[in-house]
């Protein structure tokens, strides 16, 4: 889970934090949800945008894993379009 929070509108990202977990799915675990709305809470959010489905693996090309190629740690996304989850071809 990655969450962001841009200070003014069309601003770049000031505050980010991630949350990773190779045992649980974290969206349903208790205790980090409760740290994310902590996160949000501490710098005042005052509007939240979600997307209504995962968008692509929490890694990032670049820094953690070599820039044009796959993530190794999310086979699931190596052939697939980040946005819409649809195969690439």
């Amino acid at each position: 889970m990655a969450v962001g929070i841009i200070l003014r509108e069309g601003g770049a990202v000031e505050f980010l934090e991630r949350w990773f977990s190779d045992e649980i799915d974290i969206r349903l675990d208790h205790s980090i949800n409760q740290q994310i709305v902590e996160f949000i809470k501490s710098h005042k959010v005052q509007t939240v945008v979600t997307p209504d489905r995962i968008i692509g693996c929490p890694h990032e090309e670049g820094i953690d894993y070599p820039e044009g190629e796959s993530c190794p740690q999310c086979p699931f996304w190596a052939d697939r379009d980040r946005w819409t989850g649809e195969l690439i071809q």
